[in-house]
């Protein structure tokens, strides 16, 4: 998963948990129905090292905002009920929810996998790698431009179970 993947999932679980609509946490308010849930979602998305910028993005707010909600998480969390609540709620569903996840054990189970998935795999003159990581395992595709979009959008499909990130390097 990219990193701006994982924030989206993060603000889905937000928005789900709390009771919004998908796509409420960019909604330009401040309201503290959706103003805490946000700002959960940003410290969370931090924890779990994704960029400010990615999160930033997302939401729909400047890297500014979100690095003023994660420098006041201590003093939010210690002081006010209602976001410590919503944050342990969030934050242990992310966690079950990443811990559910499958991971695969050695590469050799990793490369089965994506061989028996449909990937177009370029023998003579690879143009794209795309690397999959999962736990320790890591396994390299060689493909060209042609078949990488196809190879990436087969991956997610067959790995949405699995705790994974995709890179892709050109040659």
């Amino acid at each position: 998963m990219t990193e701006r993947e994982k924030f989206e999932t993060i603000c889905d679980l937000t928005t789900n948990l709390v009771g919004l609509h998908l796509g409420d946490l960019s909604i330009k308010t401040r309201k503290q129905d959706i103003l805490i849930p946000r700002m959960v979602a940003a410290v969370i998305g931090n924890f779990k090292d994704i960029h400010p910028t990615v999160i930033a993005n997302v939401i729909d707010r400047d890297r500014t905002s979100v690095l003023h909600y994660i420098k006041f998480h201590k003093h939010n969390y210690a002081s006010f009920p209602k976001y410590r609540e919503i944050f342990n709620l969030v934050y242990n569903q992310y966690n079950t929810l990443e811990s559910s996840r499958k991971v695969f054990e050695n590469s050799q189970d990793l490369k089965i996998f994506i061989l028996k998935s449909d990937i177009k795999i370029t023998l003579t003159k690879p143009q794209v790698y795309i690397k999959v990581k999962s736990g320790k395992c890591s396994y390299r595709i060689k493909t060209n431009y042609l078949n990488c979009s196809e190879n990436i959008i087969i991956l997610k499909q067959h790995l949405r179970d699995y705790n994974y990130t995709i890179e892709i390097k050109t040659i």
